[in-house]
């Protein structure tokens, strides 16, 4: 593999060019894979105006607006990382209100959130009409791996040690769950678009060899 250093703002440019041309006319269901560490929102947020400027109206949904209830996601306590990992994300109500509405047969009407886990209570968003050519970029963790209809998937990669030296102290417990999904799912191995974080300020793209 080659390893390409990139500015962030370079980043986002060419992201959009890569993104503005797939399945032109059509909804375009982006997967932005990575640990709150390595900044997923941030770079979803980041691709709305440029996506916009290249005709492609792009609208960011969170990854923690389709949480489950506090009482199945605590129910083997509050800090567990094996329930944090499997237990947390509400994958089907993510695909029923999203990405298959999104999808070639889908309705084209999606709920942009579904759940406050603030309040621990549905969210009461209003259903939206996509305009055509949209570009849904779904932001958060433990995206990939699990059978999740994206048709683009970025994932954003730290090392073990970036990402225990950036991630809040009083959320290490959620490490291991990391771990794992590094271990098991391999996202770096298969997702179309993989960017080294180490450092938000200095990217890195990450790209097939010559023979790879």
């Amino acid at each position: 593999m080659k390893i390409r250093p990139i500015s962030p703002e370079s980043l986002v440019q060419e992201l959009a060019d890569r993104l503005a041309g797939e399945r032109p006319g059509q909804p375009l269901r982006v997967a932005v894979d990575g640990p709150a560490a390595a900044g997923p929102d941030r770079l979803a947020d980041a691709l709305v105006d440029p996506l916009r400027l290249r005709g492609r109206p792009a609208l960011p949904i969170r990854a923690e607006d389709f949480l489950r209830p506090a009482s199945l996601r605590y129910e083997f306590g509050r800090d567990n990382p094996d329930a944090f990992y499997t237990d947390w994300l509400d994958e089907a109500g993510l695909r029923r209100e999203v990405l298959d509405p999104a999808g070639p047969s889908g309705s084209g009407r999606i709920l942009p959130s579904l759940w406050n886990a603030r309040t621990d209570r549905a969210s009461r968003a209003g259903y939206l009409d996509l305009p055509t050519g949209a570009v849904l970029l779904v932001s958060g963790a433990f995206l990939l791996g699990g059978g999740l209809p994206f048709d683009v998937t970025i994932h954003l990669v730290l090392s073990p040690a970036a990402l225990a030296r950036r991630t809040d102290p009083a959320d290490a417990w959620t490490l291991p769950a990391f771990a794992r999904y590094r271990e098991e799912v391999v996202p770096a191995t298969f997702a179309d678009v993989v960017v080294r974080m180490d450092d938000p300020r200095h990217p890195a793209l990450v790209e097939p060899g010559d023979g790879d």
